[in-house]
């Protein structure tokens, strides 16, 4: 069920999936005789599966270089262990417990959790994520309060509501 369905959502999605669209068939005008209904049924679906949600301009601008930064540094770990076979390793199962409301922001963060140099989401239950880790000697509690805190923020929402 579909509720509180604004006005600017309906457009927003609709003028992406149009552009979409466009980008996709070439600008081929005569496209548009099977664009506009796959356009509206698209904007329809996503309204259904995905409710509304705000972001933050300020919480955008703090996560970019976050993530770009732990991209890049996840990657860097990766390429090492792998050009280092004899690095030790201690694999493990860590829970965390998750204070992100349910939907898109806690779906968000488990997908960025996978961004920390030797962690994976593994599993997640109702408020908790099961992490497979390389490095069980590392506290990887801080980084993933932080990069909840940073979820959070560019969600606007506040964690101590939760």
């Amino acid at each position: 069920m579909v509720t509180s369905i604004t006005f600017s959502a309906v457009s927003v999605r609709t003028i992406l999936f149009a552009i979409l669209w466009w980008v996709v068939t070439e600008a081929a005008i005569n496209s548009w005789y099977i664009g506009v209904p796959v356009v509206v049924f698209a904007t329809w679906v996503s309204l259904v599966l995905l409710p509304s949600f705000s972001l933050s301009l300020y919480g955008i601008l703090r996560f970019m270089p976050f993530f770009l930064w732990h991209s890049l540094r996840g990657g860097v770990d990766v390429a090492w262990r792998a050009l280092h076979p004899r690095l030790a390793i201690s694999p493990d199962m860590v829970d965390y417990h998750l204070r992100l409301p349910a939907g898109l922001p806690r779906v968000f963060m488990i997908n960025t959790v996978s961004l920390l140099p030797g962690t994976l989401s593994a599993e997640m239950d109702e408020n908790y994520l099961h992490l497979h880790v390389l490095d069980k000697t590392n506290d990887f509690s801080k980084d993933l309060a932080i990069i909840e805190q940073r979820v959070a923020d560019l969600f606007a929402l506040n964690l101590s509501d939760y």
